[in-house]
């Protein structure tokens, strides 16, 4: 787990806390078809999770063990997503906001981002937040990069919801994503151009 992004700060214009989805421009990388759940955007760059692709095959339980995390008390159960190709070894819990700790990275409109173990220790014991996913690995960009990206046609920037992210079928989260803004993907033409 991350113990802290000292960039990370919410600034006017910045995306954090917003949706990125990815349009049919991007077609052929571990980025198709994403939901990502932007934490950070300022100068510095860029940093969000891939929010509708579980990982199957590790459970909680092994994660807890891993980290050598024990409990008397059953676990809370969370399900564990690929957040994205940045240090896949890095761990955070997206959550709801009713449980958010001083060393949240960010905490806005009802979803906060923890990055550390003391979260997990919490869920070892059964209590922690409402609702929640163990996301490993993140997206970053570099300075302007997310930006032209988006000018390019790769993202569509939605706001966040803690039902799109939380209620929603990993399997659905895209296309009820893009059914927000009102338009048909299919539509969605993969040439930009400029006038």
């Amino acid at each position: 787990m991350a113990t802290q992004f000292p960039h990370l700060e919410l600034q006017k214009g910045s995306l954090a806390g917003h949706l990125l989805i990815a349009t049919p421009v991007i077609q052929e990388s571990c980025f198709a078809r994403s939901v990502i759940y932007l934490c950070a955007h300022n100068e510095a760059g860029a940093m969000g999770m891939i929010i509708n692709y579980p990982v199957e095959s590790i459970d909680i339980k092994d994660i807890f063990a891993q980290l050598a995390i024990s409990s008397d008390m059953p676990p809370r159960s969370l399900p564990i997503h690929f957040g994205g190709p940045v240090e896949a070894n890095r761990g955070f819990v997206l959550h709801s906001d009713e449980y958010a700790l001083g060393e949240s990275l960010i905490r806005q409109d009802g979803i906060a981002v923890t990055a550390s173990l003391s979260i997990l220790h919490e869920l070892a014991r059964g209590h922690g937040p409402e609702q929640g996913m163990l996301v490993l690995g993140y997206a970053g960009w570099s300075p302007r990069q997310l930006e032209a990206e988006i000018e390019g046609g790769s993202w569509i920037v939605v706001p966040a919801s803690r039902q799109l992210i939380f209620d929603t079928h990993n399997e659905t989260k895209w296309n009820v994503a893009i059914s927000s803004l009102g338009f048909d993907m299919g539509h969605y033409s993969t040439v930009v151009g400029h006038a």
